[in-house]
């Protein structure tokens, strides 16, 4: 009979390849981009512009986010309870820095490819705690044919013997030699199981009743539950574009300290490339220097590097606008079009970010439900992003004050396009 391993034993044998994934985006993000050394002692050049691609997008991505709480019904209660929670959510922003913690997210789903984000009632407190976990850390089985939910979660993470000590009391020691002790969560809706270097320290009906995880790709894969990470498109070209400048960079150097080239001559001493030297050469022999410049050539190291320059902004789809370098001083509808493909970057994410985000409201609204005994459900959730490019508000304010007079927009749609409250 075949033996079954404690779930924490098959986790380290589950989605290797998922997290050697996760691993090699992070570390090219860093900055390491050239591989495993290869005993060549010759600097190499690292011009990390997949992290300042990544930091730029999400700078794009997070600007102004605003929630809209709306009732799901024209009552007075129900109006009363869409502003009860409306303010129950903003309580929970503040208190857990969720401006900060959703930014920082942000760039860490788009160097991993996944996201997540973990819920939990704080009784002593009595608020909602939000964590954005490692997904290094996470593993998700989906219902099958629906890649929206899943029917359990684990959360693996390590955590030291004074933490152990605090939060679980000093029965628990960890089996293994070292300070730290691996800890394994195990969330399904009805149970909750709590492993701790692989022996099982709690079981439990799961009080919540549902699973306090929010998972989400960066970029959806068709018919997969697992993103893509943004970091895949540009490795070839940034490798290229690190071998170019480095490349580049050791010729100006020699340049800067010629060598010198000796035609028809056995042997040389005390032959130096310095101000005033004199050669004493043999009949028909010929000295230079090396000219490493000349004919043109340090132009085509140029202009290969500005096409990989092209090549890395396309395929990243961040124009070099989008870095303020905006010479033909476009503004308007121009300028929208020359940042199209960025803005067609964010929408994408906005779409599978703003799922993200109602959800996890609305996980929210559940844990205080349970949490106060207040009632804050049924209500309707929208996430409102704030504009990519720069906006004239006034502008904005009348173009919606012509809808609404034209009877095209409803109030409702006017105040949801600006970011504001539903008029009362």
């Amino acid at each position: 009979m075949p033996i079954t391993l404690p779930l924490p034993k098959q986790l380290e044998r589950t989605d290797t390849e998922r997290m050697k994934r996760y691993r090699d985006n992070l570390q090219f993000y860093e900055g390491n981009q050239w591989g495993a050394p290869t005993g060549n002692r010759q600097r190499r050049l690292t011009f990390n512009y997949a992290k300042v691609f990544i930091d730029k997008v999400a700078s794009y991505m997070m600007s102004d986010i605003k929630y809209l709480v709306q009732p799901t019904e024209d009552t007075q209660e129900a109006g009363d309870r869409a502003l009860r929670a409306h303010a129950a959510l903003q309580d929970v922003h503040d208190a857990n820095n969720m401006a900060q913690l959703d930014f920082d997210s942000e760039i860490d789903t788009s160097v991993l490819g996944d996201g997540c984000f973990k819920a939990l009632w704080d009784a002593d407190e009595k608020l909602v705690r939000i964590f954005a976990p490692d997904v290094q850390g996470i593993y998700a089985w989906p219902v099958a044919g629906d890649a929206n939910r899943v029917w359990r979660v684990a959360h693996r993470y390590r955590l030291s013997r004074e933490e152990l000590d605090s939060l679980y009391g000093a029965a628990v020691v960890p089996t293994s030699s070292s300070n730290e002790a691996t800890v394994v969560e195990v969330w399904t809706a009805r149970e909750f199981q709590l492993w701790v270097d692989n022996e099982l320290l709690e079981e439990r009906t799961n009080e919540y009743g549902f699973i306090p995880f929010v998972l989400y790709p960066n970029l959806r894969v068709p018919k997969g539950f697992w993103g893509v990470s943004d970091i895949p498109p540009m490795v070839e070209p940034a490798q290229e574009l690190n071998r170019a400048l480095t490349q580049l960079s050791r010729i100006l150097e020699l340049s800067g300290n010629p060598i010198a080239v000796l035609e028809n001559v056995d042997a040389s001493s005390d032959i130096a490339v310095t101000p005033g030297a004199v050669w004493e050469l043999p009949e028909k022999a010929r000295a230079y220097l090396l000219d490493l410049l000349g004919g043109g050539g340090i132009k085509l190291h140029t202009d290969y590097i500005d096409l990989l320059y092209r090549a890395l902004h396309d395929l990243s789809e961040a124009p070099r606008t989008a870095f303020g370098d905006n010479r033909q001083g476009l503004s308007g509808v121009a300028l929208e079009m020359e940042l199209h493909p960025l803005l067609q970057k964010v929408r994408r994410k906005r779409l599978v970010r703003g799922a993200a985000f109602r959800n996890r409201a609305e996980m929210i609204l559940r844990l205080l439900e349970k949490g106060t005994g207040e009632r804050f459900l049924p209500v309707k959730i929208e996430v409102v992003w704030g504009p990519v490019l720069p906006q004239d508000r006034s502008r904005s304010v009348a173009d919606e004050v012509a809808l609404v007079t034209a009877g095209i927009h409803t109030a409702e749609d006017a105040a949801m396009a600006l970011g504001e409250p539903a008029p009362g």
